[in-house]
């Protein structure tokens, strides 16, 4: 009965120290797994803040190319007023090609 004792201390002390092992393992990938999902959670919140960054600065771009908007900041920003009559000058006129049978060329190529 002897021999049974000296053999169960090892084998309990092992099982011991493997139940041991494993639940700090779990423990430890638990508290990475609870981190990653914070992580998640903070990129998701910044991928919809940058989303709605994005929305925003789409309209306002829409808003600079209306020529409402570019009279506006011409206007106000840069001082500029429409030229004034005296300030016009009619550019020559310059004369237009010949058609050639009825239909303008433009690059060489004639009819197939």
């Amino acid at each position: 009965m002897s021999r049974q004792r000296r053999a169960f201390l090892p084998i309990w002390t092992f099982a011991i120290a493997a139940t041991v092992s494993a639940f700090v393992v779990h423990l430890a990938l638990r508290g990475r797994t609870v981190q990653l999902g914070y992580e998640l959670g903070r990129a998701r919140q910044e991928q919809s803040r940058l989303r709605e960054v994005k929305r925003v600065l789409e309209v306002e771009s829409a808003s600079y190319k209306t020529p409402e908007r570019v009279e506006i900041i011409a206007r106000t920003l840069l001082g500029m007023e429409p030229p004034t009559p005296d300030r016009i000058v009619p550019l020559a006129q310059v004369p237009t090609p010949p058609l050639q049978g009825g239909v303008a060329t433009t690059g060489g190529e004639g009819p197939r």
